[in-house]
């Protein structure tokens, strides 16, 4: 073989090999390798489509980096200072009426976190049915869908969770409650109950 021709192909052959064998930064990870981590701000869509098949609505979202990203994706000052992007949308009824919202807060390739609240009243269980259905999906879509298997707080479903936690709300003078849940996924499960005047805010709360 003519050696002007043999000295290209083995300069081909042994680049193809070095790039194959050159490992990836690791200390770098990508949009895409942050997404494959938990839930992603994608999965609003996957939360309301699921809500509209038991007749609650949600609105598009709408993205918040300005400072009253505070009242939409703030749970704690330490979280908040991690959080530069937050979405928000609105839930309604089938007769459009508000529930609440669901948020999802973090960085715009990474979110670390995600609130459901709604206002029940003038009652504590007002609203405990539709409480426990975007609870729930929230849950099964976040984090998975492996709560009867898991029974994490030994509790043996959302509803139960959210049952106990009525329960104990109703029989203490408190004006708030909190339930937290580990063992699950690898996400962290917050249920808070807040009480002012006739109206109560159920929050529920999955962090990263």
């Amino acid at each position: 073989m003519n050696k002007k021709i043999l000295i290209p192909i083995i300069v081909i052959i042994m680049s193809a090999i070095a790039i194959f064998l050159i490992p990836e930064n690791s200390s770098m990870p990508s949009s895409e390798n942050l997404y494959q981590y938990g839930f992603t701000f994608y999965d609003v869509e996957k939360i309301k489509e699921s809500l509209s098949e038991k007749n609650i609505f949600m609105s598009t979202p709408t993205p918040i980096t300005d400072h009253t990203i505070e009242n939409y994706c703030a749970i704690r000052d330490d979280i908040l200072s991690a959080i530069t992007y937050c979405t928000t949308t609105a839930i309604q009824d089938p007769n459009g009426k508000s529930l609440g919202n669901i948020s999802i807060g973090g960085t715009p390739d990474n979110p670390i976190m995600a609130i459901a609240a709604i206002n029940s009243s003038p009652f504590l269980d007002s609203k405990s049915n539709e409480v426990e259905i975007v609870f729930e999906t929230m849950i099964e879509t976040l984090v998975c869908d492996c709560w009867n298997e898991k029974q994490p707080g030994g509790f043996e479903s959302v509803g139960a969770w959210l049952y106990a936690a009525n329960t104990k709300f109703s029989e203490s003078s408190e004006t708030y409650m909190k339930s937290t849940i580990d063992g699950i996924d690898s996400e962290t499960l917050i249920l808070e109950i807040t009480s002012k005047n006739d109206s109560y805010l159920w929050t529920l709360i999955v962090l990263k």
